[in-house]
Formats: C-alpha cells, structure tokens, sequence
C-alpha cells in the first residue's frame, strides 16, 4: 500500500498496543495482571447515567452545535469557576469526542509545519504524535526522578527559540503522578511573559485525582488567561473513558478555530455523551471523593511494595493513578535491552501487562496504571518483584 507519509510518521500508541497483547495472553487463559492502561477501574456514577438514559428516552438523539450545545457549555463555564475560579464564556468552550480529540484540534489549528512544541518529559503518548501529525515539531525537555519529573523555569528559558510556538504539559501528569504547585506555575508564567507569542496547552483530565490538596492551573495568571489553552474532561475524574467526552477552555478566536476544524472531522460529539458530560460538570466535586480515595490508598500500597524491589527508584506521586519507576539497573540483564524488552519480559514471565517507558520519553523507566483492586496489585507487585530477582 502506497500511504501517506504522514501516517507513516506516527506510531501506534504503546499504551494501547500493551494491552492488547496481554487481551491475547487473556484469551490463552493465561492470568494476566494488566496494568497498562490508563482507565479507573470504576463505574460512571449513577446520576450521569440517568441523565444519559434520559436523553434517549427523550429523544435528544439529533445535531447539535459543533462546539457543543449551550447549555452544556454554559455548565462548563460554571465548572471553570466553581473548580478553578476562571472565567469563560459558552463561546470559549468547545466539546469534542474526548480530550484527545480537543488535543488535536488545537495543533492543527496552531501550527504550521517547521513550528516547535516544548514537551517536557516523561510525557503522555499522544502529545509528540499529534504535534507530529499537525507538521510541527516536538522539543523533548527531560526531567528525572530525582527531581520528582518537574521540568525547571530554566529548562524551559533554555529550549524557547524564535520557532518555538507552544508547550504543553499536564498537571497532575501522566505518567509520573507530579503535581505543579501554584508556585512553580508561576515561576513558569514569568519565563512566557518575555514570550507572547507562545501557546500554553494545559492537560488537566486528571484534576480532581489529586492528593495534595487544591488544583492549580496556570490558566490563573492574568497574564496567561488568553494564552492558555485548558484541555478537560470527564473520562478520568468521573470514571466515563468509553463516553469520549472532553472539552477546552480557550479564547475565543482558538475556541472558533477549533470549532471550524472540528466542523469538518466530526461536527459535535454524541449528543447522549453530552447529556452525559452536562450531569458531570453539575455533581459537586465531593461525590467522587471516595475514588479520589481509593487511588490513594493504592498509591501508598503499591509506593511500599514498589521500595521493597532491589534497585529500582520511584518518586511519590501527588495525583493520577500511576507510577513511573526507574528501572535501568536492570537493563542489560538476561537479554533486556530496553524498557520494551523488559516489559515483555514481565509479561511473559510475571503475567502483568505494564507500559515501556520510551513511549512516554525515557527508556530507563516503565508505567504501572494502580487503576485496579488493591488484591490484583499486591499480586502484581509480587509478581515483578519475583521476575527481577530472576534477572542475572
């Protein structure tokens, strides 16, 4: 087949691509512990599927505004205040089929080829292959674990130049679990005001999994507001990945930009999805609470068993549901040439289905989604442990 460069250019998520190998092992009746992606292991909260049940029994079942109808998005206007005390107009939002989706309208619609995006890693996936797919050209800022991943206000200074037209970076982060504070977006938005010119895409789907207290985005600075680009969403928060719901908060010219590009993809999402989102953006924050603190009783769980593995280091994530340990004292043993290797290694060996970490920026590390029962992770805790110490 004769395909475009473009597609040959990007790379099928690994994220996807783990988990459907250890779905193969499954159908071989093989126990696989699978820790590979990144999806609550809970169920969407009764009154968002009420208010999606009644949407189809009232027939809510035609177009609707590309962006999103306006009451939807005047309830996500609430939402930026009531959670983030910013301030949008429903003309400043606009709906998409998942945050995924609102990630991709905003490159195309920013950058023209030659363009560079500051990404600091470890990243999520998707980000350098949309930058990829939109013809700009991504600038992988790295970080390590000893400096719990967070990218400096140096780092950044240093990578900006005259090509440089955004940055994007999520908060709590996947797939580290660091949280910024206040503070360090701040130091952040001083390094942009010398840089008008720069976009600031800010990842917030995981907001309300945070274990540290108040969310922060740096969408607060006066000086950042029209420049910053809040990408949202229900899947994570409210355990609703398969609704393909998200949304962002822009100004207004990006938010009609995205809404034009949009109109041509896939006009608006699924009007039951957006009932759906609609009764999300409604519920008090409190209602999901007891998953916020499911998570986090995991983190410390699985945090213990992770510092009882021989040389492998971990930082104490402040939010989300993963860990990205470093695991380079293992590469080169028993034939392990990479992350990916080892990853197979433990699939194969320890039965868990984890995430290499050069698919998110650095191949000394892997990813472990504690999006599972507290049993299936000890398990799965023991079960790398005892694969590693097999590792001569």
């Amino acid at each position: 087949m004769n395909l475009s460069e473009r597609i040959n250019n990007i790379t099928e998520p690994q994220t996807i691509g783990m988990a459907r190998k250890a779905r193969e092992l499954k159908a071989q009746g093989v126990d696989v512990i699978s820790l590979s992606l990144g999806e609550p292991d809970f169920n969407t909260p009764d009154p968002i599927k009420l208010a999606a049940k009644k949407a189809i029994d009232e027939n809510f079942s035609h177009y609707t505004h590309v962006s999103g109808y306006l009451e939807l998005r005047q309830a996500i206007t609430k939402k930026f205040k009531r959670d983030n005390n910013l301030d949008y107009t429903p003309d400043q939002i606009v709906v998409s089929t998942g945050a995924k989706q609102s990630i991709a309208n905003v490159m195309l619609c920013i950058l023209n080829p030659g363009d560079e995006v500051l990404v600091p890693a470890p990243y999520w996936v998707t980000y350098l292959e949309l930058v990829k797919l939109a013809g700009g050209i991504p600038v992988v800022i790295p970080t390590t674990v000893e400096n719990n991943f967070k990218v400096t206000p140096q780092q950044i200074k240093k990578a900006i130049t005259s090509k440089t037209k955004a940055i994007i970076f999520s908060s709590p982060c996947n797939p580290t679990g660091s949280v910024y504070t206040k503070e360090e977006l701040k130091a952040f938005a001083d390094v942009f005001a010398a840089h008008k010119e720069i976009y600031i895409i800010s990842d917030e789907i995981y907001e309300h999994i945070n274990f540290i207290g108040k969310h922060e985005s740096i969408a607060q600075f006066p000086e950042m507001k029209e420049r910053t680009i809040v990408v949202n969403g229900a899947s994570k928060s409210f355990a609703m990945t398969g609704w393909r719901v998200g949304y962002i908060g822009a100004a207004k010219e990006i938010a009609q930009a995205c809404d034009k590009i949009q109109g041509q993809f896939t006009s608006a999402t699924c009007s039951i999805g957006q009932k759906a989102m609609h009764a999300a953006a409604e519920m008090e924050v409190s209602a999901i609470h007891p998953m916020r603190d499911a998570f986090k009783k995991r983190r410390d769980i699985v945090y213990k068993l992770l510092k009882e593995i021989p040389k492998v280091k971990v930082n104490y994530p402040d939010g989300a549901f993963y860990f990205f340990p470093d695991i380079s004292y293992y590469i080169g043993k028993g034939g392990i040439k990479n992350s990916t290797d080892l990853c197979m290694y433990l699939l194969d060996k320890g039965h868990v289905g984890l995430v290499p970490g050069d698919a998110f920026g650095d191949d000394n590390h892997i990813r472990i989604s504690y999006a599972a029962s507290e049993d299936k992770l000890i398990e799965a805790m023991k079960r790398i442990k005892n694969a590693l110490a097999e590792l001569k």
